[in-house]
């Protein structure tokens, strides 16, 4: 089956200015990640005309932390749609940091250097404590997509979208768990093929 899977990171936060890694930590927009979210939702609007797709014809669906709900409504809201009529999916919140969330690399660095080698030359197998690996989260949100269809905006997080990468795409590229992923940007998946709007 044919499917248009449109991919949204959430907008700036304060944390992610200084380098905080924000995980299951509920961090709220900044005045940035506002401008970003409006941005999105006016741009998704206009590509959805262009390709006359009505934008209630997807099911919408966000990870259930703030700054990903927050994005969301500011999507709906610029593409014509109530703002808090979609789901949330707790399988699309970002991997969890454990111990180190709210710590910026330099200062993992300082309190335990051996956990930040692990961070920096195996991001997918290192598991921080109390956290997840990248292996753990491309395993839940791989489960969650393969109970999914139909056509979907999703809003989430860098570290969900590097799993749904994998989960969609099949991309096993290991420079995919560094990838920078942009918070102005649209993706967008055309069956497994995916490319930035």
């Amino acid at each position: 089956m044919s499917r248009t899977i449109f991919h949204i990171r959430h907008g700036l936060t304060d944390w992610n200015v200084v380098g905080r890694l924000q995980g299951a930590q509920d961090i709220p927009l900044n005045g940035v990640g506002r401008a970003q979210a409006g941005a999105n939702g006016l741009a998704l609007a206009r590509h959805l005309a262009a390709i006359d797709r009505d934008p209630a014809s997807f099911r919408w669906v966000a990870s259930p932390l703030w700054r990903a709900r927050e994005t969301m409504e500011r999507v709906r809201r610029a593409v014509g749609l109530p703002a808090i009529c979609h789901d949330l999916e707790r399988d699309l919140r970002e991997v969890g940091y454990g111990r180190f969330e709210g710590m910026t690399h330099a200062e993992i660095e300082k309190a335990d250097p051996a956990a930040m080698d692990g961070l920096r030359n195996d991001k997918w197998h290192y598991r921080p404590p109390g956290g997840e690996s990248y292996v753990m989260l491309c395993e839940r949100v791989a489960r969650w997509w393969a109970t999914t269809d139909g056509d979907m905006v999703i809003v989430s997080h860098g570290g969900t979208f590097r799993a749904l990468r994998l989960a969609i795409e099949n991309n096993r590229d290991p420079a995919l768990a560094v990838y920078q992923v942009p918070q102005d940007r649209i993706f967008r998946w055309q069956d497994a093929r995916g490319a930035w709007l």
